[in-house]
């Protein structure tokens, strides 16, 4: 027997999620196509594609079902989420809108699928898409999302092609694993190494409007107020103790309105 015959076959189903105009279709076909399609093409329902990979030797042939994002296609899509074995779920990093309703596309699989054993042994990969564009929704966020659902994320580009083979092949392997396991997914390690109420922190002084906003302190507050909370803040933003992406521009910040405030308690 020729050792190409030899190899073992493999059938999977992937699906993608997530609001319309965030790049799915892009993302597939810049991986299957190795090309990027400029002008938007709403995708009317479902979208079908075959490819074949090798996974651990063995060739599997991968049918993705493209969802459409927009609601008014939920009578179509919800037909086929049945068997998924992998998923990827999409924001555009430049739509905060896209972010916020990943929630809901998750609970959308769970009531479609409706085994919750089923949801949990599916392979998801979370996309962060379009980081060519101008960021609103920042990395560590979008980590923070995945890492505590238990979900891999990517940053992604369909048109650079960041990311999007690396995705890919992480859902196409973890697929395989689970099949190889009977079906269970394997078990999701954290990666992190920085906490959500560091991600809050970082955020909260970048939005602020004011110093005092930033400290978290009243107008008009004492030089023992303002200290006290500089160094609660200190403690989770020191460039020394967190990883989390902006906590050095974040630091800055914090010690620049410490510094302005103490000069008004004097």
């Amino acid at each position: 027997m020729e050792m190409g015959k030899m190899k073992k076959s493999l059938r999977i189903k992937i699906i993608s999620m997530g609001n319309a105009e965030v790049g799915k279709s892009c993302i597939i076909k810049r991986y299957c196509e190795k090309r990027f399609v400029h002008k938007y093409l709403a995708t009317i329902g479902i979208d079908y594609g075959v490819t074949k990979v090798n996974i651990r030797d063995k060739e599997v042939k991968v049918n993705i079902f493209d969802m459409a994002g927009h609601p008014i296609f939920y009578e179509v899509r919800n037909e086929f989420y049945k068997d998924t074995q992998g998923a990827i779920i999409v924001f555009d990093v430049s739509d905060r809108g896209s972010f916020e309703a990943l929630d809901s596309w998750l609970l959308e699989l769970q009531n479609e699928v409706g085994n919750q054993s089923e949801v949990d042994n599916i392979a998801v990969c979370v996309c962060a898409n379009k980081t060519d564009k101008k960021r609103v929704v920042d990395e560590s966020e979008g980590r923070i999302w995945a890492d505590t659902r238990g979900y891999h994320y990517f940053e992604t580009s369909a048109q650079t092609g960041e990311g999007v083979t690396e995705m890919f092949q992480n859902l196409f392997e973890g697929v395989v694993s689970a099949v190889e396991n009977g079906g269970k997914k394997a078990p999701f390690m954290t990666q992190l190494g920085y906490s959500k109420d560091q991600v809050e922190a970082i955020q909260k002084l970048k939005a602020a409007r004011s110093d005092y906003e930033r400290l978290g302190v009243n107008i008009g507050a004492s030089k023992d107020e303002v200290n006290k909370a500089y160094r609660k803040l200190a403690v989770l933003l020191h460039p020394d103790k967190s990883v989390a992406p902006g906590s050095e521009e974040a630091f800055k910040l914090l010690v620049a309105a410490r510094t302005t405030l103490l000069k008004k308690c004097s």
